[in-house]
């Protein structure tokens, strides 16, 4: 099935819709996207997931555990709660809380990203489709170089941004 994003210019203003392997890789084309940093209630220590060997881009590497692009007239909490619901299988109501907002343009992707975090533990019924696994990791973890490599460049930059911010303590 064909997946289309929403997708903007720089100054905002709304273009239409394009495919999402248009998207990809394509400066011109910014899409918005939701993204949930998972974080465990007791220890501090962040959820990623794996992404799936078959996944379109960047298979195999982790990546921040929620995130999605936003559907036509959808807010970015709504995205963010509809992700939580579809990846991880948490539903409800869950307290979300706005970390940051960041702008990624690299080789891969254009973005415009509202990143929430959630408090939360588990258990989680991840979407097997996408997901090849979910587990916590520590700050040691998140900062160690040679784990790093693992990770998609986004979550990278957004890992640089919770570091900086204080939300991870390395």
């Amino acid at each position: 099935m064909a997946e289309y994003f929403d997708i903007y210019n720089e100054a905002g203003t709304h273009l239409g819709t394009a495919l999402r392997g248009e998207c990809h890789g394509n400066p011109a084309l910014i899409h918005c996207t939701a993204h949930v940093v998972v974080i465990h209630p007791e220890n501090g220590m962040v959820l990623l997931q794996k992404r799936r060997m078959d996944k379109d881009i960047q298979p195999g590497r982790w990546d921040t555990a929620v995130g999605g692009h936003l559907a036509a007239g959808e807010s970015f909490e709504e995205a963010a709660r509809r992700e939580l619901s579809e990846e991880l299988g948490v539903s409800g109501r869950v307290e979300l809380f706005h970390l940051f907002d960041s702008r990624i343009r690299n080789e891969i992707e254009s973005e415009n990203v509202r990143v929430f975090g959630a408090k939360l533990s588990g258990p989680f019924d991840f979407q097997r489709s996408e997901i090849d696994e979910v587990r916590f990791f520590s700050a040691a973890e998140l900062t160690d170089p040679a784990n790093r490599q693992n990770f998609t460049p986004n979550l990278c930059a957004e890992l640089d941004e919770l570091i900086r911010c204080g939300f991870i303590r390395s």
